[in-house]
């Protein structure tokens, strides 16, 4: 885990703390050079090798993380216009950071687009060549800066929005990080209203599980319900929505009391795991609170992505349209494609064409490690893709109501037909 975290789950409030303390840049450097030296001593020792031993590497991260692995105060990120200290491919001595490799060893960093768009975005170009492609392709790069690049050889354009850290489990009541025993996947019978769930570590799903003290040692589960992790609280927004426990708006219907709904004050919850079902023994519940931090998330990435259509001409009509969508980073590697647009987190697409691709940042990574010709094609994609500024374009806030509702207010999803009716 990053430890950064220590100083603000998202990258606004790490430019906050290193803004209002006169050391707050100084200790969140050190905790990620800390942090670096402890993974390349991992790394190494894995390889049978020492920290010595390194000679060359290359770094990728969003803008914030490079200024502060660097030394440089953030603070320009902060507000518009969102300017960057060096938005150029960097060499600098290891050492000089206080990295412990090899002492002649030199880290080059690949460069950033502009903005909120960094190196990490320019990595995942690297992985996926979207202009190599003749297919109208949406990356997504989901994570508390959600960044996004639309087009194809002809052109690339790019965006970032700022979703927050309620996709990783934060200001979610019972989110947690994807780790074991937490909610991964959700189903809820649109009759009965009874979910059922898996959680990460155990293969069976809840509706398998033997608990209590009845039950057999070897039927019990391996892990018991902990919390949400992201890919969970989305399938459960989404299943939730689908069983008519949500209406469009995010709000929970009211017109059809039952055991699994509770209510806390005007607000209601649901209850996805009950106490026989969790390690602590307390139900796990899907709060109003939660369905509108997922809401306010996913319309934000939305409405980047509409932003970006809405430059390249795509969606207009019949003849142009997003043929292919390709999910990104840690977090994007556990959404089911089905339920991110049921959820209206991304466009309509084919669903055969959306796909998940893991760390494209840290594949992009590697291929600029291993080859030293790619390092110059990243420098010339950085400067080829045109960079989309949301937070002053005064059409975002138009595009980020009507993405509030589930899926969408006004879009159509006419490869979700069958799911929505």
């Amino acid at each position: 885990m990053n430890p950064q975290v220590t100083y603000g789950e998202d990258l606004m409030s790490r430019v906050s703390f290193a803004m209002g303390n006169t050391s707050g840049l100084d200790k969140m450097h050190t905790a990620i050079i800390e942090a670096l030296n402890s993974l390349a001593a991992r790394a190494t020792r894995h390889a049978g090798l020492q920290m010595r031993d390194i000679h060359d590497a290359v770094f990728v991260g969003n803008t914030t993380m490079i200024h502060i692995l660097l030394g440089i105060n953030p603070q320009e990120l902060g507000g518009a216009p969102f300017a960057l200290a060096n938005r150029d491919a960097m060499d600098v001595k290891a050492r000089e950071l206080g990295l412990r490799f090899h002492p002649g060893a030199y880290i080059h960093i690949l460069p950033a687009e502009a903005g909120h768009v960094g190196a990490d975005n320019v990595g995942v170009l690297l992985a996926e060549e979207p202009h190599r492609q003749d297919e109208m392709t949406l990356l997504v790069d989901v994570g508390t800066n959600a960044e996004i690049v639309l087009g194809n050889r002809a052109r690339l354009v790019s965006a970032s929005s700022p979703t927050g850290p309620a996709f990783e489990g934060a200001q979610i009541s019972f989110g947690m990080r994807a780790a074991p025993g937490a909610i991964e996947r959700v189903r809820i019978d649109p009759h009965t209203w009874v979910g059922r769930f898996r959680v990460i570590g155990e293969e069976r799903w809840s509706d398998a599980w033997q608990t209590g003290p009845d039950a057999l040692v070897t039927a019990q589960p391996q892990h018991l319900a902990a919390g949400i992790c992201g890919s969970g609280i989305i399938e459960a927004v989404a299943e939730m929505f689908l069983a008519g426990i949500l209406r469009g708006d995010g709000r929970f219907s009211d017109g059809r009391p039952h055991p699994r709904l509770v209510w806390q004050g005007k607000k209601a919850a649901y209850v996805l795991a009950t106490g026989d079902q969790t390690a602590n023994g307390q139900p796990i519940l899907v709060t109003q609170d939660d369905v509108r931090a997922i809401q306010l998330a996913k319309a934000a990435l939305y409405a980047g992505a509409k932003l970006l259509m809405n430059r390249m001409g795509v969606g207009q009509g019949d003849l142009v349209h997003v043929e292919r969508i390709v999910l990104a980073g840690a977090f994007g590697s556990y959404i089911d494609p089905q339920y991110a647009m049921l959820l209206g987190l991304i466009p309509d697409c084919p669903l055969e064409r959306v796909a998940a691709v893991g760390n494209a940042a840290g594949d992009g990574a590697r291929i600029a490690l291993l080859n030293r010709h790619k390092r110059d094609e990243a420098a010339a994609l950085a400067r080829a893709v045109t960079y989309v500024e949301t937070a002053i374009d005064p059409r975002f806030q138009d595009e980020f109501v009507g993405a509030i509702h589930i899926p969408h207010a006004s879009d159509h999803f006419p490869h979700l037909e069958s799911r929505l009716g």
